[in-house]
């Protein structure tokens, strides 16, 4: 391992992965269990609610993984140090600060319940148990609503609120800060700053997450006024399509058109994309030249190719930008509803699992642990944990644990394999 390799590092790299549980997601064992599967694959943060609880079980999984780094090098997996955590926070109404409401009482007994399908954590349920929405496995991703055949579904909003929280959730022992805006909230931007101001020299990073718009770049400029001077880095995270990434290859294309609107304004600071990432949000950077390592002709760096050259509203009319200098590149990717889903599998054995029994007979094709690792496997399986017992926590199944961390590898790998030349 190289001691000077850090977060920081891969920003600078231009190879930096970023893991998203959610700024609503507030599911205790699958937020642990995602951070600590994404940490051994070599996640260089993990973004998470602001959320005592939440920021606890993420802090005991980055722990769990230091204990397990060594073993997942053996095995060929890419951690190196611990992540960053962040926490998101927003300054006005928005769409991953929101949770979906309904009274299961008033749903008719002949609707089939598309809500129920199209849920992608299942956090609506209709059972003797409990029926209507399950707080903390909804990430406000709102597809239940346009979907109920009685509209019956809403959205309940919220907005974080500084003098009562930031405290809290600074003493934690986070590294960074995310804030979520929208174009035209200059004061609601300033107001939450303000707050924030006094806290920075605690943090190792401060990210700004914005949806495209009309005079985006513009807003952007003006945020980052009000910023100047910053004592830690900054990333300016491209929220192209939100919480979109599992829904299909399509919805990568905003935060890429986005991504290089933003890179040809030339913002001081790193550029990362989120919304609607997903396993085809690299290929698309490299056909594009987007990635630092990659390497194209002068006439493909002169012009974007169409119809992905972005264009921005300037006095009312669209424009085509000028193309990227050469020089500017995407420092990372970050990655949510896709990152999730990728694991779901895993998650269903785990919770399958009822007797302490462990079975490391054969893989299947999707599992990446290949039979010359089930030795040592074996060979530490014991070591791992206090008891052998499969319960909610990934580590305490070894086979399951580490075909977690194979599905996560070949997700932040994708991006680890871009090097600065």
């Amino acid at each position: 391992m190289n001691t000077f390799d850090s977060p920081l590092t891969a920003l600078k790299r231009g190879n930096w992965f970023k893991l998203i549980c959610g700024a609503s997601y507030q599911h205790l064992p699958a937020i642990r269990n995602l951070t600590l599967a994404y940490t051994l694959a070599g996640a260089d943060c993990i973004d998470v609610a602001a959320d005592p609880a939440v920021i606890t079980a993420t802090t005991q999984a980055l722990n769990q993984a230091e204990s397990l780094g060594k073993q997942a090098q053996t095995l060929g997996f890419g951690y190196r140090y611990r992540p960053w955590l962040m926490v998101s926070l927003n300054d006005g109404e928005d769409p991953h600060f929101r949770k979906a409401q309904f009274e299961a009482t008033a749903c008719p007994d002949s609707c089939w319940r598309p809500c129920e399908t199209v849920c992608p954590t299942g956090a609506i349920a209709f059972s003797q148990i409990k029926s209507g929405v399950i707080d903390e496995l909804c990430y406000g991703c709102g597809r239940c609503i346009p979907i109920c055949p009685a509209n019956l579904i809403s959205a309940r909003s919220y907005v974080f609120r500084p003098d009562e929280m930031l405290p809290l959730v600074l003493q934690t022992g986070i590294d960074a800060l995310e804030i979520h805006t929208q174009v035209g909230r200059e004061r609601d931007f300033q107001r939450l700053w303000n707050s924030i101001q006094p806290h920075l020299e605690k943090l190792k990073l401060v990210s700004i997450s914005c949806p495209d718009g009309d005079d985006v770049v513009e807003y952007l400029k003006t945020l980052s006024e009000m910023i100047t001077p910053l004592n830690c880095p900054l990333i300016w995270q491209t929220d192209g399509r939100p919480m979109s990434g599992d829904i299909g290859a399509g919805t990568t294309l905003a935060s890429v058109k986005l991504c290089q609107k933003i890179l040809v304004a030339n913002l001081p600071g790193y550029v990362q994309l989120a919304g609607g990432t997903n396993d085809y949000t690299i290929a698309k950077l490299k056909s594009l030249g987007l990635l630092q390592s990659t390497v194209q002709s002068p006439v493909i760096n002169a012009v974007f190719p169409n119809p992905d050259r972005p264009t921005q509203t300037i006095g009312g009319k669209r424009k085509r930008l000028r193309s990227i200098n050469s020089s500017h590149r995407v420092a990372g990717v970050a990655y949510g509803s896709y990152a999730r889903v990728l694991l779901s599998p895993i998650w269903e054995k785990l919770e399958s699992l009822s007797t302490p029994e462990i079975n490391m007979g054969t893989f299947d094709q999707d599992e990446i642990i290949t039979r010359k690792h089930q030795p040592l496997i074996q060979e530490n399986m014991f070591t791992l944990v206090e008891t052998s017992h499969c319960g909610s926590r990934l580590e305490t199944n070894p086979e399951l644990l580490w075909q977690a961390v194979g599905k996560a590898s070949t997700l932040v790998s994708q991006i680890k394999s871009v090097i600065s030349e």
